[in-house]
């Protein structure tokens, strides 16, 4: 199956599979997932992808195959508040709104377009409309394509990139309740250099939902069939390879090539770009800090643009082998990308002499 759930919904319905796609419309309070996510129950009751897991998703299963025998969807109300952790209860005390929907194979052509705005890097939103009647709940789907030039309400939810649940208790027959999907371009991820790092990194960051762009300046190691998963590959000079790509606030760099040379030309491309999410660099503590050293003094950066480096790369896990480096880089990476709270109070300053220890 594809990496892109929305391909996968496509790919299922044109190939006339029965299936059920279950999607948070809302989340109150703690909850292992959020408005949006979604995952796929086929006739045969296996799960792709995930709400949560445990015991809500034995529940959203269950549902999903009665939907599926039935034809008719369904929504239902899960409650994380039992009394007791140790009788295997869900104690988290959130709330998700579910809706189980066997049709969506109906809605081919909405999802299908989501998901080439996604491989185009295109802008979008995403309707899911329930409406609750006599003889039960429908549900329409409907893609709406929006230039970068026309952003959402500036008041809404929408800009941050949030899903935005909307219900009317009293609409022309009832509940009516919509969630509305921002769709984005997802985080880019340029990973300068095609070694075994580049390999690894590529093949690890594709699954957490990076879009991976691969640039190499060596013909052998730029081949894409080394980076499965990979948007492109580039081979070329790698400094105008990285500045082909807006370097903005949802493109994150890391440099992983092979040597000093190239990283050092790598950064000095970019290291200067203030709304860089996110720029790692690979090395030893002694080539970290004779680089710093070198930039300064010729003025390629100042002490500050190069203390917003990560350097050396990833999280301090003792990773030694190129798959544990990659996996130390991605939750790097994560964390950033999530806004986790693990570098609060730590300057960037603090970080790098940390680093360098």
């Amino acid at each position: 199956m594809s990496n892109d759930l929305y391909q996968t919904i496509a790919d299922l319905a044109e190939a006339g599979q029965t299936f059920a796609l279950v999607v948070v419309l809302s989340d109150h309070g703690s909850t292992p997932r959020k408005a949006g996510a979604k995952a796929i129950v086929d006739a045969g009751g296996t799960i792709h992808g995930t709400i949560g897991g445990g015991l809500l998703e034995d529940e959203a299963r269950r549902v999903a195959l009665r939907a599926i025998e039935s034809g008719r969807a369904e929504v239902f109300d899960f409650h994380f508040d039992g009394k007791s952790a140790r009788e295997g209860d869900p104690v988290c005390g959130g709330t998700m709104r579910i809706l189980v929907n066997p049709a969506s194979a109906s809605h081919r052509a909405a999802y299908a377009a989501a998901a080439e705005a996604r491989r185009g890097r295109k802008r979008g939103l995403l309707f899911t409309h329930v409406a609750h009647r006599a003889g039960g709940v429908n549900v329409s789907v409907q893609w709406e394509p929006r230039g970068n030039e026309h952003p959402p309400d500036p008041d809404s939810a929408l800009p941050r990139g949030e899903p935005l649940y909307l219900h009317d208790r009293h609409g022309p027959s009832g509940l009516e309740e919509t969630l509305v999907e921002p769709l984005s371009p997802g985080a880019l991820l340029l990973v300068v250099g095609g070694g075994h790092v580049g390999q690894a990194l590529a093949r690890q960051a594709v699954p957490v939902g990076f879009d991976v762009v691969v640039i190499e300046d060596r013909p052998e190691f730029a081949d894409p069939a080394r980076f499965p998963g990979a948007l492109a590959v580039r081979c070329g000079d790698v400094a105008e390879e990285l500045r082909r790509f807006p370097l903005d606030g949802d493109t994150y760099v890391a440099l992983v090539s092979r040597g000093h040379r190239t990283d050092a030309a790598a950064l000095a491309a970019c290291v200067r770009e203030p709304r860089l999410a996110y720029i790692g660099m690979m090395g030893s503590r002694r080539k970290v800090a004779l680089l710093r050293k070198e930039f300064i003094e010729t003025g390629v950066a100042t002490a500050a643009q190069f203390d917003r480096v990560h350097a050396p790369i990833g999280l301090d896990i003792g990773a030694e082998s190129p798959a544990e480096i990659a996996a130390s880089i991605v939750a790097e990476l994560v964390a950033v990308l999530r806004k986790s709270n693990i570098f609060a109070g730590d300057s960037p300053a603090a970080r790098r002499k940390v680093s360098l220890r």
